[in-house]
C-alpha cells in the first residue's frame, strides 16, 4: 500500500467529566491515550507523535500529523481449487456458484491462482480508504470501551455507560470539527476552564495550541507531568523558606496532582503540643484525610508545619491557609485522644481482647494464632540460639495494637503503634523495636527486618498462616488471594535469603504442624505448600538475574532450604563463567542422556576388576579421589570451589568416551560402566542437575 500521497494532520480529542477518581486519573489518561493510538494503527492511520494530558475534568490527547484517510487496499480473496469448482462436464460447481457470489460477481469474472498444491479460484477487489472523519467515532469509543474502569455508571436520562458524568466532547482535525457524537455528546471545538477561576467555554482553533490556550485562557495545566512538576517545585520552595525537608511521598504526589487544575502550594502549621503524639499518627491523619505534605527539621524529626495544594490561585490565600489549619486540628486532636487513650490500656489486655476476634473460622480466633505463633517461635529462637523469652515475648504482644483506638483509625500504622505502646510501658527495646519491624517486608523492594527477633516471629506468622490456609482449601486461585498468601510466601523467602537464615522449610513446616489442633494438622500438605514457595522463589531468582534453566537446575535436586538454593544459583551462574564450563555442561547432558535410555536396573558398586581399559580406570580414581575431596565443601555449602575442584575431571571424561565404549556387548562390563558413569553424574547432581542447564551446554 503507498501511504505517501495520504495528507495528515494534527488531531485533538478531549473529553471534559466531573471530577475523576483522583487515585485512578493517571492510569486512565494512559490507558485512553494508548488506546486511541491502538484504535487508530488498527485502522491503518498512523501518526507521527503524541501527547497525552489529564486533569480532574478531562481526558485529552494531542495527535501530530494523523493520517487523514486510510490507504486503499487490494482485497484478495482464496476460493475453492479448481478441481472442487467445476465438474466433468467444465461446469460450475455450487461451491464455485457459493464463492461467486459471495464475491458479487458471475463465475467467469473470477481469476485463477496457480500454487505448488494446484490452481485455485479467487477474487481481487479494490477497496478505497475510509477519511478519519467517519472512522473517529468508533476509535473514540473504542478506546473508552477498553478503560480499566471496575465499575461504570449512567447519569440523568441517559443510556450511556462512563466512570464518571462526560459533560463536553472536542475533536477537531486541524482547523476542522469532526462530526461525530460520543457518549450522547457532539462533539465541537470548545473545550471548559478552571471550575471557579475560568469557567467559560474556550474555542480551540488549532490542536497544537490546545496547550497554550488552556493555560493562558482557561487557568488549567492540562499536561500531567507538567503539573505535577510544578506541585514538587512548590513544595521544595516553601521547604527551603522554612528551613526544613519536605517529605514528597510519590503516590501523594500523583493524588493531589489528579485533584488540582492550577495547584498553588501553601502552608499552614499547627499546634506544637500536638507533637507529643508519635509521628507517625499525625502524619497519617494529614497524609490520609487531608492529602497535606510533612515537613522535618534537620534532625529528621516532624515541625508542626504542613503543605497543601489549593486547586485555585486565590486573591486571600491567608484564608486558604487558615480554613486548612481549622480543618486539620480535629483530625489531629483525634490521634492524640487515641494514643492517651490506648498508651493507658495494657498490652496483656489488649491480647486477650483477641480472643473475639476470629482468625479464619476453621482456623480459630486472632489469638488462637497467636499462641501458635508463640508456640512455632520458641522452636525458632531455640534453632537460631535466641533468648527465649524475648521472643515469646514479641509473638505474643504481636497482635497487641490490632483493636487499638489508633490502629481503628489509622490501620497502616499496626506494628508501628505498637512499638510506641511498648516503649511507653516499659517493655525491653529489642521487643518494642521487633513488634514494628516483624511486618516487614511490608510491600514490594522494602527492606527486611535487622531485628532477629522480629525475623523469627515473621517467619512463624506468615508460615502459620500459609500452611493453616492451605489445609483448610483456600489457596490461592487465579487473581484471588484473600489473606495474602503469595506475598506472605514471598516474605518468608527474603526473610530467610537476605538475612542469610540456614533453615530448612521441613523444620518450619513441622512446628507449624505441631502447633495446629489435630483435625487441622492431619490435613496439612507439605508438598502443596513447598511447590507454592517454590514458584514464589522462581520469581524471585528471575528478579536477580538468573535464568530459568539454573532456576530448574537447582529446584530440581533441592527445594527445602531456600537460602541454599540462592547459593548454589549463586556459585552455578560463577561457574558458568569458567571457560571449561561449556565441556563439563556438555559431558554430564552426554552422560544424562546414557542414563535416560539405560538406567542401571539397581543399585550396584563398582567392580574395579572389571575396569579394563586405562581411561575407565583412570576415571575411576579421578571419581573416588574427588568423593573424598569434594564432601566436606559440600558440607560447607561452598559450591562455588566444589564446582572448581570438580572441573578438572572433564579432561578425564572426555578421554573416557573417546576410548570406552559404555554399552559394551558384554552385560557385566555394561553394567559395570554404566554404574561408573552413574558415579560421576552424582558428584554433578550434589550441587545441581547440569543437564538442564540450557545456555551452559550450548555454549
Amino acid at each position: 500500500m503507498d501511504t505517501s500521497s495520504i495528507s495528515t494532520d494534527n488531531l485533538l480529542i478531549e473529553l471534559g467529566t466531573e471530577e475523576l477518581p483522583p487515585t485512578a486519573l493517571l492510569n486512565l489518561s494512559q490507558h485512553f491515550g494508548q488506546q486511541i493510538i491502538n484504535q487508530l494503527q488498527k485502522n491503518g492511520l498512523s501518526c507521527q507523535d503524541y501527547e497525552i494530558f489529564a486533569t480532574p475534568r478531562r481526558l485529552a490527547i494531542l495527535i501530530q500529523q494523523v493520517q487523514t484517510r486510510q490507504a486503499d487496499q487490494v482485497i484478495r480473496r482464496k476460493g475453492p481449487s479448481v478441481q472442487a469448482a467445476f465438474d466433468k462436464e467444465g461446469k460450475p460447481t455450487r461451491a464455485a456458484l457459493g464463492f461467486a457470489r459471495s464475491c458479487r460477481v458471475a463465475v467467469n469474472e473470477l481469476g485463477r491462482e496457480k500454487t505448488d498444491k494446484g490452481e485455485w479460484l479467487c477474487w481481487e477487489q479494490e477497496q478505497a480508504g475510509q477519511p478519519l472523519d467517519t472512522l473517529i467515532e468508533p476509535i473514540i469509543q473504542g478506546a473508552l470501551d477498553k478503560l480499566p474502569i471496575p465499575k461504570r455508571m449512567r447519569w440523568g436520562d441517559r443510556q450511556d455507560l462512563f466512570v464518571r458524568p462526560a459533560h463536553w466532547l472536542l475533536v477537531i482535525l486541524g482547523d476542522k470539527v469532526l462530526d461525530c457524537t460520543v457518549l450522547s455528546l457532539t462533539a465541537s471545538r470548545y473545550t471548559y476552564g478552571h471550575r471557579f477561576m475560568r469557567p467559560d467555554r474556550i474555542r480551540i482553533d488549532d490542536p497544537l495550541q490546545y496547550k497554550s490556550v488552556l493555560r493562558q485562557q482557561g487557568k488549567v495545566i492540562a499536561n500531567f507531568t507538567e503539573r505535577r512538576e510544578m506541585i514538587e517545585q512548590q513544595i521544595l520552595e516553601i521547604a527551603e523558606q522554612q528551613q526544613a525537608k519536605a517529605v514528597i511521598d510519590p503516590a501523594l504526589l500523583d493524588e493531589v496532582c489528579a485533584m488540582v487544575e492550577w495547584p498553588v502550594a501553601i502552608c499552614g502549621s499547627f499546634d506544637a503540643d500536638f507533637l507529643k503524639v508519635p509521628p507517625e499518627a499525625l502524619i497519617s491523619a494529614m497524609k490520609k484525610h487531608q492529602k497535606y505534605f510533612h515537613l522535618l527539621d534537620q534532625n529528621q524529626h516532624l515541625l508542626p508545619l504542613f503543605i497543601t495544594i489549593a486547586n485555585i490561585d486565590s486573591n486571600t490565600p491567608e484564608v486558604v491557609r487558615q480554613g486548612n489549619e481549622r480543618v486539620i486540628r480535629p483530625r489531629l486532636a483525634d490521634a492524640a485522644f487515641f494514643w492517651q487513650q490506648d498508651v493507658n490500656i495494657p498490652l496483656q489486655q489488649q491480647v486477650e481482647r483477641l480472643r473475639n476476634v476470629v482468625f479464619q473460622n476453621r482456623l480459630g480466633s486472632l489469638y488462637d494464632k497467636t499462641m501458635r505463633v508463640v508456640q512455632i517461635s520458641s522452636h525458632l529462637a531455640d534453632y537460631l540460639s535466641l533468648d527465649q523469652e524475648k521472643t515469646k515475648r514479641v509473638a505474643f504482644l504481636s497482635r497487641a495494637d490490632l483493636l487499638t483506638e489508633m490502629i481503628n483509625e489509622f490501620p497502616d500504622l499496626q506494628g508501628i503503634m505498637g512499638r510506641y505502646y511498648a516503649h511507653a510501658q516499659g517493655e525491653d527495646k529489642k521487643v518494642a523495636i521487633a513488634l514494628d519491624e516483624l511486618y516487614l517486608p511490608r510491600f514490594s523492594g522494602d527492606n527486611t527486618s535487622s531485628n532477629p527477633y522480629a525475623q523469627v516471629v515473621s517467619l512463624a506468622d506468615r508460615m502459620d498462616t500459609l500452611c493453616g490456609i492451605f489445609a483448610i482449601g483456600l489457596s490461592p486461585s487465579g487473581d484471588k488471594d484473600p489473606f495474602a498468601l503469595r506475598r506472605a510466601s514471598l516474605g518468608i523467602l527474603r526473610t530467610l535469603i537476605e538475612n542469610r537464615i540456614d533453615l530448612s522449610l521441613s523444620a518450619l513446616f513441622q512446628w507449624v504442624q505441631n502447633a495446629y489442633p489435630a483435625e487441622i494438622a492431619v490435613l496439612f500438605n507439605q508438598q502443596a505448600v513447598f511447590t507454592f514457595i517454590n514458584e514464589r522463589l522462581r520469581g524471585y531468582a528471575l528478579e536477580q538475574g538468573f535464568g530459568h534453566d539454573l532456576f530448574d537446575a537447582v529446584s530440581g535436586i533441592q527445594q527445602d532450604n531456600p537460602l541454599d538454593s540462592m547459593r548454589r544459583l549463586q556459585a552455578i551462574a560463577e561457574f558458568l563463567q569458567q571457560p571449561q564450563a561449556t565441556d563439563l555442561a556438555a559431558a554430564n547432558k552426554r552422560i544424562s542422556n546414557i542414563m535416560k535410555k539405560n538406567p542401571p536396573p539397581e543399585e550396584i558398586d563398582i567392580n574395579q576388576s572389571l575396569l579394563q581399559l586405562e581411561a575407565e580406570q583412570n576415571l575411576y580414581q579421578q571419581i573416588v579421589h574427588l568423593q573424598q575431596q569434594l564432601t566436606p565443601l559440600l558440607e560447607q555449602g561452598a559450591y562455588r570451589q566444589y564446582l572448581l575442584q570438580l572441573a578438572p575431571i572433564n579432561e578425564v571424561v572426555n578421554h573416557f568416551f573417546d576410548q570406552v565404549m559404555v554399552m559394551a556387548e558384554d552385560p557385566v562390563i555394561q553394567r559395570n560402566r554404566l554404574a561408573l558413569i552413574a558415579q560421576l553424574r552424582k558428584l554433578f547432581l550434589r550441587v545441581a542437575d547440569f543437564s538442564l542447564i540450557q545456555t551452559a551446554s550450548k555454549g
